[in-house]
């Protein structure tokens, strides 16, 4: 009977924790608190919208509030009144209504936003209204809202009409383009072409306050009230939407609803915070004051364009991450301290902290933990053993009956306890000093005792197919461990370094895919029994570096595999191939909230696990699509002159046409080279952990490349050079997805000292430096060659007056060589002048002696001889060589005359020539006559002849003619 009790405990044990569903509360969605103090403005936020660029918009009592996802801007109106609406249209104007005044603003030249008043152009008493409580865009019309008129413009901001209603309105809707007014007096009515109408349900809702009406089918509203609960109306009926929580809503004070994309219904509170419900009205969340959020006032909704439900409270803003698939379970649920183990076992969630163990039945609307009894201090494991609940604690083993902790071994610091599958009625627990043994009765388990041989602390064990107990020390290795047969010790054989694992510490051994994978510092290994060693394992291969560090692996019942390792968290979820997808960028979120003590992953069941966190858990849904893509874009906040008053350039919006922008379209910005510092600021709105988005930062012209990812969102650059600069900025989300490029373009002019102008006045200065230096230089050049040329003067006046001594030297010495040389010859010539002269005075003496003998001979014969003789002697007396030589020397003394004479005069006969050679040396008419043989008359008569050739006139001498020759 008993084992049938047990197996009817396990299937009701498994059918409830397959009963267990998202619905079912578990804890709150992360969200973010941004108290008045945050966003600098008043404590009430009427209304919160986002633009197409990702901002965040919220009308508040001090002004228009804008984040645009790192700060918060405010705008506030010159009246200072309070803004009650906000609107952006797709041109990127933003409308709103407010007190007393309602426009839109939009960026003056500088990106700022300045606000241009539509209700100023309302003429005579309609423009001293009270409230404008509501703007809407109904097609190309604008609906401004108040408390005494509806004024319609159209798109230029012309007023095309004026509707004022017969009773006050109190609410407005704009619903499918139609819109609804609440009048207290009247019900619900309608504005169509221009009139007012009651609607035909209108009477229902007279003396109710309607706080929200949306459309949840062609032929279906749900109209929500201040103070009478939510009704539905179809057709021309109206029921109640949901009859067991009206009375919720009535007591709640319901100040807006908004349908979400999920198609569930989110419901802002006066009193009871914030309700999630599905669509039949059925409250699945409940979020208030201390219980997911810091507020209970809920007056605004919004959903943003990540899925982020953002609250508008009556003082501060909450974002509420409703599309996580994450939920923390932490104090606010009822459970603190540090998050170590949890169970879920039926209907009833187990979690166990440094606090304590605590208990939630997860199926009842109670979304608060209560602590198990004699369960207070460090909860290391909970676990289901046989049909126990089993606790290890810092201070021994307890079973948990219901709310109530009994100690079963008072064994300080239990483990983990293992069902032992070679031996069935055992269970072996691990503790601070070893090991021991339990045993499994009807009871539940019953202590044995300590087992002997081993004493080391045995946190992690698992059993592999033999039996064998497998136990990693988190700094001494592996020991395989096998349990005596007297089962009263065991066995150990200890495997580190030199059984192939990369070193001692770090290890950890998981069940994985129904095998015994181990995580060691670097990479994971399995046990090869055939080698005796450890060897590397090649499952999960395909999916993480080989060398990578794991902290903690869990498995959940359809294979998906949830891992922790140094560098990321994530699950590889499980194909129906066998092979895995790996998911990790969602998990980011969670890099600074686990327990990094001792890392843990507790199955809940299939896709739903617990980590454990440093407050509590966090609890993860592997159902819900864990990540969207969403394009973003890093916009331009400021852009300032750091030393300069007058600093702001731009805000980062421009007006392209008609349409804002945060797109840079004036590209010609200059900025002074005394203005040389520059402070640039930027955003991605983007809502999903905005305080973790990353921004690397590249400035062209001045830098190589990108920055390393920084949370900084600012950049100055000081003293930078004269040139065209385009700055590049790009987010990377907490998910890892990075924007689109943002670029701004500017450009530091030169200083005036280098400006083209300026350069041209150098160059001209420079010119006529030149110039002036040249001439200068030129001058002093000229002086200085003046000075060297006056000295080199001196110098060749000296050398030349040296070289004209020496020539004059050397010109006497010539001349003396040649008076010399002409004395000489003139010696040799009047030797040999001498020479013919005694020679022919010789002959003619001898002639004469031979005439004589002629004369006086009687022999015949003999004066025949003498005549011949004589004969011989006229006829070869001027025939001897003589005259040659006497010619050469003639010529040498004095320059060439007999050539020159004889080229100038060439019919002069050889017997004039040689007179005239005579007359040359100034030789008187008798030396003359004996060289030419003849007598002094014959000289005269010879000279005669000679000056009729030379054609010499009576008075001409000859002689001087021919000594001038």
């Amino acid at each position: 009977m008993k084992e049938k009790n047990k197996v009817l405990f396990i299937l009701l044990s498994l059918l409830m924790i397959g009963n267990f569903c998202h619905g079912q509360f578990i804890g709150y969605p992360f969200y973010k608190y941004y108290s008045s103090q945050d966003y600098h403005g008043g404590i009430q936020n009427w209304k919160i919208t986002q633009s197409q660029d990702g901002l965040l918009y919220v009308a508040n009592n001090f002004g228009l509030l804008e984040f645009n996802g790192t700060h918060w801007n405010k705008y506030s109106l010159e009246s200072g009144t309070k803004c009650r609406d906000v609107l952006v249209d797709n041109d990127g104007k933003i409308y709103i209504a407010a007190q007393g005044d309602f426009g839109y603003y939009i960026p003056d030249r500088l990106g700022k936003l300045t606000f241009v008043s539509l209700a100023d152009s309302i003429k005579g008493e309609k423009r001293d209204f009270d409230e404008a409580w509501r703007v809407f865009k109904q097609n190309d019309r604008l609906l401004f809202c108040t408390f005494d008129d509806i004024f319609i413009f159209n798109d230029s901001g012309e007023l095309i009409n004026t509707v004022n209603p017969e009773n006050d309105p109190d609410n407005f809707f704009l619903v499918n383009h139609q819109l609804y007014l609440n009048q207290v007096e009247k019900g619900l009515s309608i504005l169509e072409n221009g009139e007012i109408k009651k609607t035909d349900i209108g009477d229902f809702f007279k003396d109710m306050t309607i706080s929200g009406i949306l459309e949840i089918s062609n032929n279906q509203l749900l109209i929500s009230t201040l103070k009478n609960g939510i009704f539905v109306k179809t057709g021309n009926s109206i029921s109640i939407w949901n009859t067991e929580n009206q009375n919720t809503y009535k007591s709640s004070n319901i100040n807006q609803i908004i349908r979400l994309k999920s198609g569930e219904i989110a419901i802002g509170t006066q009193n009871e915070g914030l309700f999630i419900l599905n669509s039949r009205g059925e409250i699945k969340m409940q979020l208030n004051k201390g219980r997911g959020i810091e507020n209970r006032t809920v007056l605004s909704l919004y959903e943003d364009i990540q899925g982020n439900l953002w609250l508008g409270h009556n003082n501060g803003i909450s974002s509420v991450a409703l599309n996580s698939p994450f939920q923390h379970v932490n104090e606010q649920t009822g459970l603190p301290g540090t998050g170590y183990d949890a169970l879920l076992l039926r209907d009833t969630l187990y979690l166990g902290t440094n606090n304590g163990l605590y208990y939630k039945d997860i199926s009842s609307k109670n979304t608060t933990f209560k602590k198990v009894e004699n369960a207070s201090g460090q909860v290391y494991s909970i676990q289901q053993i046989h049909n126990s609940i089993i606790m290890g604690h810092h201070s021994g083993t307890y079973e948990v009956n219901g709310a109530e902790a009994i100690m079963l071994a008072n064994i300080p610091g239990t483990w983990t306890c293992i069902d032992l599958k070679k031996y069935p009625k055992l269970v072996i627990q691990g503790n601070y000093k070893g090991l021991s043994l339990f045993k499994k009765s009807e009871e539940g388990l019953q202590f044995l005792y300590e087992l002997e041989g081993f004493k080391e602390s045995s946190r992690v064990m698992e059993e592999d197919e033999e039996g064998n107990i497998w136990m990693t020390h988190g700094y001494k290795g592996v020991y395989k461990i096998t349990l005596s047969e007297d089962l009263r010790s065991v066995k150990t054989e200890y495997y580190g370094k030199e059984k192939g694992l990369p070193s001692n510490v770090l290890i950890n051994v998981w069940r994985l895919n129904n095998n015994l994978i181990f995580s060691s510092e670097r990479g994971l290994y399995e046990y090869s029994t055939s080698k005796d060693r450890f060897v590397k394992s090649s499952f999960l291969s395909d999916y993480f570096d080989e060398n990578e560090q794991f902290v903690s692996f869990a498995e959940d019942a359809l294979g998906n595999i949830y891992f922790v390792s140094i560098n990321e968290t994530g699950v590889l979820e499980k194909s129906t191939n066998g092979n895995y997808q790996k998911h990790t960028a969602v998990f980011n979120q969670l890099r600074n909230v686990l327990n990094d003590d001792l890392h843990n992953i507790s199955t809940l069941e299939a896709n739903k696990v617990l980590f454990a966190a440093k407050e509590g858990f966090i609890h993860f849904d592997n159902s819900i699509p864990k990540l969207q893509e969403i394009n973003y874009n890093v916009i331009f906040t400021k852009v300032s002159i750091l030393n300069s008053k007058d600093s702001i350039i731009t805000y980062g919006r421009q007006m392209d046409g008609e349409k804002v922008t945060f797109k840079q379209i004036n590209k010609k910005i200059e900025i002074p080279f005394s203005e040389n510092s520059i402070r640039i600021e930027y955003s991605a709105p983007y809502m999903n952990g905005q305080f973790d988005n990353e921004y690397q930062y590249w400035l062209e012209n001045n830098e190589e490349g990108y920055s390393n990812w920084s949370v900084r969102t600012s950049k100055e650059y000081t003293n930078l050079r004269e040139g065209n600069y385009t700055f590049h900025v790009r987010a990377k989300n907490i998910h890892g997805q990075l924007s689109t490029v943002a670029t701004f373009e500017f450009t530091i002019l030169p200083p005036w000292y280098r400006t083209n102008w300026a350069y041209g006045t150098y160059f001209f200065i420079g010119l006529i430096l030149s110039v002036l230096v040249f001439l200068f230089f030129e001058l002093r050049y000229k002086k200085k060659t003046e000075i060297i040329t006056e000295q080199k003067q001196k110098e060749i006046t000296r050398i030349d007056s040296e070289l004209k001594t020496s020539e004059q030297k050397l010109e006497h010495l010539k001349n003396e060589k040649l008076k010399s040389e002409i004395k000489l010859k003139n010696k040799e010539l009047a030797t040999s002048t001498m020479h013919l002269i005694n020679k022919n005075s010789f002959i003619n003496s001898i002639k004469s002696n031979l005439n004589s003998i002629l004369k006086r001979s009687k022999n015949q014969e003999v004066k025949h001889e003498i005549s011949r003789v004589i004969h011989n002697i006229d006829k070869n007396i001027t025939a001897d060589e003589d005259w040659e030589h006497f010619s050469i020397h003639f010529d040498q003394v004095h320059g060439d005359f007999i050539k020159r004479w004889q080229t100038d005069y060439p019919n002069l006969s050889p017997q004039e020539m040689k007179l005239s050679a005579y007359l040359r040396m100034n030789l008187s008419t008798k030396e003359i006559a004996h060289l030419l043989n003849i007598s002094v008359r014959g000289v005269e008569i010879a000279r005669y002849r000679l000056r009729k050739k030379l054609e010499l006139e009576r008075s001409d001498n000859l002689q001087e003619f021919i000594l001038k020759y």
